[in-house]
């Protein structure tokens, strides 16, 4: 779907990224990562209510991942909160990317209380593509109905995938999960258009596996570091050079 194809006059700005969300391909991807994370939490003998609640709440499916199987496992509230804390940092420098873009000279804080708390990977990767064709004042609602689209599909999944647990296969299950950050980095190459977008890219895809296997802490943070920064030296000394 084209960026330009999102903003029909008949409807308001919430509904169409409430629709937006239904054409994306995220809302798909969300509800099969989701199903598994239902499913995953009926296996820790969490309730329904406590696993719905959870995905609006934490609404990350990798810091929901990390609390079912830290308190399922009997780890403390106090550390499981740190965990998923800690695995939330990854989203700041989504949300710093997003605001500049949504905010206007009359935005009050408290207008960006909900793109804040909805930025997700899903959530910014589909912002990123449709909110330039939206007009700057209505961008704040569209990306609210964006969000709560992606947010209802996966709300939805969890509720599937727990009642299904029990017919699920635990490898399906598993498998299920890895699809947002596969989706994830689909949408990631086929968004890289300038150079320096694609070289931190391709050097974070290099360095991932290699930092990994040498049981670097914090591998895929320090890939993201080291890949964009080097990226960044390359694309100045091409503009020093040109």
């Amino acid at each position: 779907m084209s960026a330009d194809s999102v903003s029909p006059p008949m409807r308001s700005p919430f509904l169409q990224g409430l629709a937006a969300a239904f054409r994306s391909v995220f809302a798909y991807v969300l509800f099969g990562t989701f199903v598994g994370i239902g499913a995953l939490g009926h296996d820790f003998g969490f309730s329904i209510w406590w696993m719905v609640l959870s995905s609006a709440l934490i609404w990350a499916a990798p810091a929901q991942v990390i609390l079912l199987s830290a308190l399922g496992t009997g780890v403390g509230v106090i550390e499981a909160a740190i965990a998923v804390t800690l695995s939330g940092v990854r989203l700041l420098p989504m949300v710093v990317a997003l605001l500049p873009m949504l905010r206007t000279e009359k935005t009050r804080t408290r207008d960006l209380l909900l793109p804040t708390h909805f930025t997700a990977i899903s959530m910014w990767v589909e912002s990123l593509r449709l909110l330039p064709a939206v007009p700057r004042e209505q961008r704040i609602a569209f990306c609210n109905g964006l969000s709560l689209g992606l947010m209802l599909s996966a709300v939805a999944a969890t509720a599937v995938g727990f009642y299904l647990a029990g017919s699920l296969p635990r490898i399906y299950a598993a498998a299920l999960l890895f699809l947002t950050p596969l989706s994830f980095t689909l949408s990631l190459a086929r968004n890289s258009r300038a150079l320096v977008d694609r070289l931190a890219f391709v050097f974070g895809i290099a360095l991932a596996p290699i930092l990994a296997a040498l049981d670097i802490g914090l591998d895929l943070l320090w890939s993201g570091i080291v890949g964009g920064t080097f990226a960044y030296l390359i694309h100045r000394l091409r503009r020093a050079g040109a």
